[in-house]
């Protein structure tokens, strides 16, 4: 059917940044969401510092009901909710309080998990016989399409509401599968985004396998350096996303801001088959992904203006920037500006995709390129393929015209979205 699908709102819960407004001046000005968290100290934890979005009382009491909030403990859909309204409301759409639902309106909301928190209060509670107690509500803040179903009753949305999940691919897919049933007319319009959970029930795996940053305790906001040579694996974050999506025609009809055109993208998996594995990425695997998401836009690797990478601060940083030079064909001087959200946010997991998107769409929106924090000595990995011009450490005012961004998470698992300037 050839619909041409655009962006018309936004709304975020990132650790340097809740709300977009608040999100935008902090990527503009490199400002840093990474603190110290005592928990974790505590917890004899390695890495000490995470990336979590400042959430007040004041602003939890303008999403939910004074009741909603009795027994409420689940950080992801804290956030889903708080980004999906705000980018509702962003787009100029009302929230009908009426007995027929939105046929034309749908979520696809990810997310890794939902509620750890309200599962571990409710095994305590189990074990000490308490079950009766666990409250009316445990199962929509446990169950992983918490955050979707939640949305789809604030919204009064009737069309799909699901909850997709790929580890740090999840946002980046969920745009997609929205773009998607947008482009097949099954839906006018799909909030869409992703979620994840805080804490250390989270965050204490990946503590385990070693990967995250421990040099950094005392000076969190140096922690996370996606592309240095001095990176010492990522900093653990959370926070949401949300993006409404539409189809041009529906937003020209209603005089809807339009942030940017998806062109399409692509997802795919390299079957944890040659130099892939649970934790690593298949690279052809990936170069597929990239080269197919642009044939499918129907642009060239030259089209491309600006790169948002998925760079989480490990040693496969590297191995990225490797996979989109021989992706798109495109070294040194040639090779597009490239930049990491992680630098100020850390590693949001599974609502890295929909955070990083929003960035990547506000750059095309805004014209800027947000500079890359605690890159100042990058990998000379790095250097030997890409001009360090490239690579701004800090904001940059220019008209991009295209931007692609990707997303690669645990499983093997690959994602790649190419966003436009609008242009009528």
């Amino acid at each position: 059917m050839n619909k041409r699908v655009v962006i018309t709102g936004l709304g975020v819960a990132a650790p340097n940044g809740v709300g977009i407004t608040a999100f935008t001046d902090a990527i503009k000005k490199g400002v840093s969401g990474i603190r110290h968290d005592t928990r974790l100290q505590e917890l004899q934890f390695s890495c000490q510092i995470v990336g979590q979005p400042q959430i007040s009382d004041e602003l939890k009491s303008e999403y939910f009901t004074e009741l909603e909030l009795r027994g409420f403990n689940s950080t992801g859909i804290l956030y889903g909710v708080i980004a999906g309204i705000e980018a509702w409301k962003n787009a100029g759409l009302s929230i009908e309080n009426n007995d027929n639902p939105d046929w034309n309106s749908g979520t696809i909301f990810g997310s890794g998990t939902s509620g750890i928190d309200k599962f571990r209060e409710s095994i305590y509670k189990i074990d000490e016989l308490q079950v009766r107690r666990l409250g009316s509500t445990v199962v929509a803040q446990t169950m992983n399409s918490g955050v979707s179903a939640y949305l789809g009753g604030k919204l009064g949305l009737g069309n799909q509401v699901t909850t997709n999940s790929s580890a740090c691919a999840t946002g980046t897919e969920a745009i997609l599968m929205a773009y998607d049933r947008i482009q097949s007319g099954q839906v006018k319009r799909v909030l869409a985004g992703s979620t994840g959970d805080s804490g250390p029930y989270i965050w204490g795996g990946f503590d385990a396998l070693r990967v995250c940053s421990s040099n950094y305790n005392n000076s969190p906001e140096r922690g996370s350096r996606p592309m240095s040579a001095s990176a010492a694996g990522f900093v653990p974050g959370s926070g949401a996303g949300a993006l409404v999506i539409e189809d041009l025609e529906t937003a020209l009809k209603r005089g809807a801001t339009i942030y940017a055109e998806i062109l399409g993208g692509n997802v795919n998996s390299g079957g944890q088959r040659g130099n892939g594995s649970m934790t690593a990425p298949n690279s052809t695997a990936v170069q597929r992904c990239i080269t197919s998401a642009i044939h499918n836009s129907g642009i060239s690797a030259n089209d491309i203006d600006a790169i948002n990478g998925h760079l989480t601060a490990t040693t496969k940083d590297s191995l990225e920037i490797e996979n989109w030079t021989k992706a798109l064909g495109r070294t040194g001087t040639d090779f597009p500006y490239i930049n990491s959200l992680k630098s100020m946010t850390g590693h949001c997991l599974s609502a890295a995709g929909s955070i990083e998107s929003i960035a990547a769409v506000l750059q095309l929106h805004e014209d800027f390129i947000f500079g890359n924090i605690n890159c100042e000595d990058l990998h000379p990995e790095i250097i030997a393929l890409v001009d360090p011009s490239k690579i701004p450490l800090k904001t940059i005012s220019i008209t991009s015209t295209i931007i692609a961004k990707a997303s690669f998470g645990f499983g093997d698992v690959n994602a790649c979205i190419i966003f436009k300037k609008f242009q009528k």
